[in-house]
C-alpha cells in the first residue's frame, strides 16, 4: 500500500475514534432532544470551521461553490444517516434500530468493490463479518434479541435506511475526490438547519440545563459531530476505504471502554469477547496495510 493513501486510511480512522467518544458525550447533554441536539452540535462544528477560514483568510466561497451533486451528496450523507437514525429509534426498541443501523461497515466493505481500481478481498470480508459479530456481543451483551416485532417495521425499515445512507455516501465520496474537505463545512452548516426543522416538527424543546450540558455539546460539535466528518471525508476520498469499513466497528468497543471508565457501564464477558473479534476483524482486513512490506526501489544500489 502506497504510504500516501496509508495516510489517509489513518486519517480517515481517526473520524472512528472521535465516534467512539459520542455516546459518552451524549449521555452528558441531559434531556436535549435529538434533532435539537443535532442542530446545536453541527452548528457548532459550522461555527468552529467558519472560524477557521476566516483566521486562516481563506476563501469561503472556494470552498462552498461546488457542483449541486456535490451538495445533495453531502448533505444527504451527513443529515441523512442522522434522520433516519434518530426516526428509527423513535419507531424501533433502541437495541435492535442501533444493530440494524451498524451494519454500514459492512455495507461499505461490499460496495467498495464497486469502485474503480477497488478489489475485494477474502480478508476484507472476513474482516468486516467478524466486526460485525463483535459489535453485535457489544450492543446485545451476549443476551441476544427476543425477534423483531412486527409494530416496530417502520423503525426497521428507517435503520436500515440509515445503513444504506451513510455506506452509499463513504462510496460514492471516493468519486468525488477532488473536491476539497473543507466543503464538509457547508454540508454541517446545512445539516444544522434541517436539524433544527426537524426539532420544530417533530420535538418539544428542552434546552440544556447547565454550563456541564452546553460543554459536552461543544465538545460533540468539535470532535464526533465535527472534525470526525473531515477526517472521515479524507480518508474515504484517498484511503482504503475497505479497511475504513472494517475498521469502523471499533467505534462501539471504543464507545463501551469509555462508558465503563467513566463509570457508565460494566465490565462483562461480552465486552472482553467483542474487543477480541472486533480487533481482530480490523486487523485482518488490515492486513494488507500492516504487514506487507513496500517493495524495494529499483533505484536502490
Amino acid at each position: 500500500m502506497p504510504a500516501s493513501t496509508r495516510n489517509a486510511t489513518l486519517i480517515g480512522a481517526s473520524a472512528v475514534f472521535m465516534w467512539g467518544m459520542l455516546a459518552l458525550l451524549t449521555t452528558l447533554t441531559g434531556k436535549v432532544p435529538p434533532f435539537l441536539l443535532a442542530a446545536l452540535a453541527f452548528g457548532t462544528a459550522t461555527v468552529f470551521v467558519t472560524l477557521k477560514w476566516l483566521l486562516r483568510g481563506e476563501d469561503i466561497r472556494a470552498h462552498l461553490h461546488q457542483p449541486p451533486r456535490v451538495w445533495l451528496l453531502g448533505v444527504s450523507g451527513l443529515f441523512g444517516y442522522h434522520f433516519f437514525y434518530f426516526m428509527a429509534l423513535r419507531n424501533a426498541p433502541p437495541l435492535e434500530a442501533g444493530l440494524i443501523a451498524y451494519m454500514w461497515p459492512l455495507l461499505i466493505v461490499l460496495f467498495s468493490a464497486l469502485l474503480p481500481g477497488e478489489r475485494l478481498r477474502w480478508y476484507h470480508f472476513a474482516g468486516a463479518v467478524v466486526g460485525l459479530g463483535g459489535a453485535t456481543l457489544l450492543i446485545t451483551g451476549g443476551n441476544g434479541l427476543d425477534g423483531f416485532k412486527t409494530e416496530f417495521v417502520l423503525g426497521y425499515i428507517m435503520a436500515g435506511c440509515c445503513a444504506f445512507t451513510w455506506s452509499i455516501y463513504s462510496v460514492l465520496n471516493r468519486r468525488f475526490a477532488h473536491v476539497p474537505t473543507d466543503a464538509v463545512g457547508g454540508f454541517c452548516g446545512a445539516t444544522a438547519l434541517l436539524s433544527a426543522i426537524c426539532h420544530i416538527l417533530f420535538e418539544t424543546t428542552q434546552w440544556p440545563a447547565d454550563n456541564g450540558e452546553w460543554l459536552a455539546i461543544i465538545a460533540l460539535g468539535m470532535l464526533p459531530v465535527g472534525m470526525s466528518f473531515f477526517t472521515w471525508d479524507y480518508g474515504t476520498k484517498h484511503g482504503d476505504i475497505r479497511v475504513l469499513g472494517a475498521f469502523a466497528y471499533a467505534a462501539p468497543l471504543i464507545s463501551t471502554v469509555l462508558l465503563i471508565v467513566f463509570g457508565k457501564g460494566d465490565a462483562t464477558w461480552s465486552v472482553a469477547a467483542g474487543c477480541v473479534l472486533i480487533i481482530g476483524g480490523a486487523v485482518l482486513a488490515a492486513r494488507e496495510m500492516l504487514f506487507v512490506k513496500p517493495s524495494r526501489s529499483h533505484t536502490e544500489t
